[in-house]
């Protein structure tokens, strides 16, 4: 036990971060191709659940280091002040490739900031959720401001529930308006529902449709990046929006069952990349 304790090294690690009901729990369960929590947990206040390959029982370490045994079921009673994070271990594709942790939504009240900040010198990018009708609030941009430029370098910021902005007009403006707030510190933004995504099926096109097609393309080449980076423990570069550098470093990647459709279409439309 004491050994699956330890965070590997040379893995990127992906946090899936925002506000509460943004989607972070929609996004777990696209990019695992299974819902990695009973859906009454979902909702329950955690400590962060980092994610890694594999087929061991899920255990909590506090803050000491210490480790204990936890039921998926009882994961709503594990408390928050003393414990660092929750460990999960799934066999999912993605997570071969990259270890995903699961923030707590990061604008509850009764949630001390410090339950993720702690966990934060482990993350290596994150997954930015930010619900359509209400995106980028000043409390997301505010705890944005806080996360350190190594890790916002290669972040993605997803507008989700982008289904529900009803005329194109809306969609330009959030487009517009997030863009211009968030200029130069996410790698990419991509507008997307990610509910349409799991609904899509076997169906590329819907799947493409929803917007979950660009962004997964973008994501395989952001692990691809981050892994090369990890492994040799280099620093990563200041600017990855060089369309020439990310496209050298996509070679066929390994990509999660429920995704490997959106490589069938490499003409849809790509992000907007902020970064220059």
């Amino acid at each position: 036990m004491a050994n699956i304790a330890k965070t590997g090294q040379g893995k990127p690690r992906i946090a899936l971060m925002g506000e509460f009901s943004a989607g972070k729990s929609t996004l777990s369960n696209l990019l695992l191709g299974v819902r990695s929590l009973p859906e009454q947990v979902t909702a329950t206040r955690l400590a962060p659940v980092w994610m890694s390959y594999g087929n061991a029982a899920p255990f909590r370490v506090d803050l000491s280091g210490a480790v204990t045994p936890v039921s998926l079921t009882g994961l709503g009673d594990v408390p928050l002040a003393d414990t660092r994070m929750i460990r999960l271990f799934l066999e999912c594709d993605i997570l071969k490739r990259c270890d995903l942790i699961d923030f707590p939504g990061i604008s509850d009240p009764n949630m001390p900031a410090e339950v993720w900040e702690r966990l934060l010198p482990e993350v290596d990018a994150v997954i930015w959720c930010t619900h359509a009708t209400q995106a980028w609030r000043q409390s997301e941009a505010a705890v944005w401001d806080t996360i350190p430029d190594a890790i916002r370098r290669f972040s993605v910021l997803l507008i989700t529930r982008y289904d529900k902005l009803i005329n194109d007009k809306d969609r330009r403006r959030v487009l517009q308006r997030i863009g211009r707030e968030t200029d130069g510190q996410f790698a990419a933004i991509f507008p997307v529902s990610l509910v349409q995504a799991l609904q899509a099926g076997p169906d590329p096109d819907k799947f493409n449709a929803s917007g979950a097609g660009p962004f997964v393309r973008h994501l395989n080449t952001m692990i691809e990046m981050l892994a090369q980076f990890t492994a040799r423990n280099a620093r990563p570069p200041d600017n990855i929006a060089d369309n020439t550098a990310i496209n050298a470093l996509l070679r066929a990647p390994i990509t999660p069952r429920r995704m490997r459709r959106a490589d069938a279409d490499d003409d849809q439309d790509g992000p907007m990349r902020v970064l220059s």
